[in-house]
């Protein structure tokens, strides 16, 4: 599972280091690689390969024709691509993801559980810093989620 939040850096060449809990993660599963994607939202999103398996799996059992499917795999899986994890522990983001998600020097990883999410620092400030009323929309539907 990947929890918590981790301040790093992209170098010149689109390089980034995957947060050392979250190589301890992947080393578990006896993997070296992630499966970095564009999102709904101006980030990217990171796969151990199992569920990103799994994620496809489920993707391709709903309707082919649906347009929130179609605009689904239009985002997540056209952008998806396998990133070796180095031996200084870092991944390249290829160009197009880095676009996507408007990185730029600083990054926020932050971990949601099977997956985790790769920010622009300032973009991740921004979007974390809710009003007080998207708040209590949000706690309203948690609510009604059972948690």
């Amino acid at each position: 599972m990947f929890r918590g939040r981790y301040e790093h850096t992209i170098d010149a060449k689109g390089r980034t280091s995957v947060p050392s809990r979250y190589r301890d993660v992947l080393d578990g599963l006896g993997e070296r690689r992630v499966v970095l994607t564009s999102a709904l939202d101006p980030c990217l999103v990171a796969y151990t390969m199992p569920e990103w398996t799994a994620f496809e799996d489920r993707l391709a059992k709903l309707p082919q024709f649906d347009r929130a499917v179609q605009k689904l795999k239009r985002i997540y899986v056209s952008g998806a691509v396998e990133c070796e994890i180095d031996e200084s522990g870092r991944i390249l983001i290829p160009p197009t993801l880095r676009e996507h998600a408007a990185l730029k020097k600083e990054v926020m990883w932050a971990g949601s559980g099977k997956y985790a999410e790769l920010w622009d620092k300032d973009t991740w400030r921004r979007y974390f810093e809710s009003t007080d009323d998207e708040r209590r929309e949000i706690s309203n539907r948690l609510g009604e989620l059972g948690l």
